[in-house]
Formats: structure tokens, C-alpha cells, sequence
């Protein structure tokens, strides 16, 4: 609800960039009127106040270099920014892997969402919009798990997500590496798993991702780079992009990715975690793609998942 005394915002008249090039008007307010609800932002859009080289548009309407928006005068509601530890902005910077004017990749870390939501007060994208790209754009491309870490990818422009999302959404000219650690051991040298999968199907009062033959296509390879007694080190490359792609296919062979709470197996968890391991082991450890030329990053493995790894070995 408004602040009473909170005086309207003026009219704005805003020229539109390269920043902003294709972007829908609804997404492009959002950006501009932050704390103002989404409801809002669509009655002045239904209503005509929110015009665009002086006429009244849709929500779905997308503006291109060189229109005029207007906006209207508007209250907003002064929301509380999450205080956010130092310790989170040192993380996030010395996790960068690789920045240039239009990529941003950092090795995320295990535990940190990388956006604000339920019973989450902030994540990567909150960091970095709260200090070090406070006045510049800055996008998620992906998402990764909470509990995984690994490539993390955003966006310094408006045109450089727009590229980046027609690459990672058609997974052709990019390439994604992941290390797992899984139950049992693989008997091929290659697993190629090949089953679509469905997302928001409910199970006991939780909403899980299924292999479902009216699913999505989804691709998986496997490789086993190191078998121990009741486990195996594991790359996988993505040859789509599901959520919880590697973790349903693996439960689905029953290899299931150690430490997943949610499609993992019980007992070899508690194993695993006896072990020392805290966290679920999946790191996203390589990616490349080509953007105005070609990039390349490989993200380290944490030193819980190096001591998990070791300790293996020694109980050879």
C-alpha cells in the first residue's frame, strides 16, 4: 500500500537505447518504477497513461531504439533493501571468472540463490545490484540450484541477454559442462540419457520435475572420470537445459547426485554426509560459448567437494 505522504513521482519522457532495444514496455517499467506492484504498472498500461511516441500501447508491445516513453506520475511505495552482510560482496568478487563489456561470470557459490525469493532475502543478482553494478544494467542469464555452484552467467546489456538467451535457450552453440558425484558405479564408459521431462508435478505436497514421455526433450551425457566403492565422479554435459536435468536423469538410473534432498536416496546421503559432505554435489565446472568472439571458463571445485573427493580415494 502507497506511504501517504510519499509525493508522486514527475512525468518522464525517456528516449530509448541500445540498452533497452526490444525490450516489452511491461519489463522496460518494471525497471523503471521499481517498487511500484505489477498490478499497477498494468492499469497505467490498460489505461493509457503509459504512452510510446504519444500512443497507447499493450503490455506485450516492444520498443525499439529511439521511442519516446512517457510515463506518468506514479506514488511509490520506498521499499527496505535486505541488508546485506559485507562478507557476500567480498565472496562475489573474488569469485569473478571472467568479465568483458558484455559478459559478467563469476564461480557462484554453493548455499547463495542467485535471486531474491520465498524465505530468501537476497541472492546473487542482489549483491551485485547493490554495490558493484548499482547505476549499470546487469541480468541473470541462467539460474543455477542454490545448493549448486559453478559458471553463473549475466548480462551487461540489454542486446548482450538478448543473445545470450538465444543461446542458451537453444543449446546448439554452447557448451555445459558439469562434475557430480553419484550413487553407485556406471557401467559405461558413456551414458547417454534421452527422456523428457515434465516440471510442477505434484508428489507429495512438493512440486517436482519427472521424466514424463509428454515431458520436454531432454539430453544428458554422463561420463565417469573416477569409480569408488559405492560411488562414482561424474562429468555431464547438457545437451538441453531442464530444470534439474542431471539430477532427475540421474535418479532416474538410479545414480542419484549425493547430498539432493529432493530427488536424491536416503541412506547413500547419510553415507556421503558421514563423509563430511554438507551440501549436494553438483558444480557446474565448465562453459563455452561464442560472443563477439570466443569464451571459455572453467570454474575450480569448492574445498568441501576437493575433501569429499579425497576422502574417497583414501577409504580405497
Amino acid at each position: 500500500m502507497p506511504i501517504p505522504n510519499t509525493p508522486p513521482t514527475k512525468v518522464q519522457n525517456i528516449e530509448i537505447n541500445a540498452d533497452n532495444d526490444g525490450q516489452r514496455i511491461d519489463n522496460f517499467l518494471m525497471s523503471k518504477l521499481k517498487g511500484l506492484p505489477k498490478s499497477r504498472i498494468y492499469k497505467i498500461l490498460r489505461s493509457g497513461e503509459v504512452r510510446v511516441n504519444k500512443g497507447r500501447i499493450k503490455p506485450s508491445h516492444r520498443i525499439v531504439i529511439g521511442d519516446i516513453v512517457r510515463i506518468p506520475p506514479v506514488r511509490i511505495t520506498e521499499s527496505k533493501h535486505p541488508d546485506i552482510p559485507d562478507r557476500f560482496f567480498d565472496e562475489i568478487n573474488n569469485s569473478i571468472l571472467f568479465e568483458n563489456d558484455d559478459v559478467f561470470i563469476i564461480n557462484k557459490p554453493a548455499g547463495l540463490a542467485v535471486h531474491a525469493g520465498s524465505n530468501i532475502a537476497f541472492g546473487v543478482i542482489d549483491i551485485l545490484r547493490a554495490e558493484r553494478f548499482k547505476d549499470q544494467f546487469i541480468e541473470l542469464v541462467h539460474r543455477l540450484d542454490r545448493q549448486t555452484s559453478g559458471c553463473l552467467v549475466l548480462a551487461k546489456s540489454r542486446k548482450a541477454l538478448t543473445q545470450l538467451n538465444a543461446l542458451f535457450n537453444s543449446n546448439k552453440e554452447i557448451k555445459k559442462q558439469y562434475l557430480t558425484l553419484t550413487k553407485g558405479n556406471w557401467t559405461e564408459s558413456e551414458n547417454r540419457i534421452d527422456a523428457p521431462l515434465s516440471k510442477n508435478e505434484i508428489k507429495g505436497g512438493e512440486r517436482m520435475v519427472t521424466v514424463n514421455a509428454n515431458g520436454k526433450t531432454a539430453v544428458s551425457l554422463f561420463k565417469p572420470v573416477e569409480q569408488f566403492n559405492d560411488c562414482s565422479l561424474v562429468e555431464v554435459t547438457l545437451l538441453t537445459g531442464r530444470t534439474h536435468q542431471i539430477r532427475v536423469h540421474a535418479a532416474s538410473e538410479n545414480h542419484h547426485v549425493a547430498g539432493d534432498e529432493k530427488y536424491g536416496d536416503k541412506n547413500f546421503n547419510k553415507r556421503i554426509k558421514g563423509l563430511g559432505l554438507g551440501r549436494m554435489f553438483l558444480h557446474a565446472r565448465h562453459l563455452s560459448f561464442n560472443l563477439n568472439g570466443p569464451i571459455q571458463v572453467t570454474a575450480p571445485l569448492e574445498a568441501p567437494l576437493k575433501n569429499i573427493i579425497e576422502t574417497l580415494r583414501n577409504n580405497e
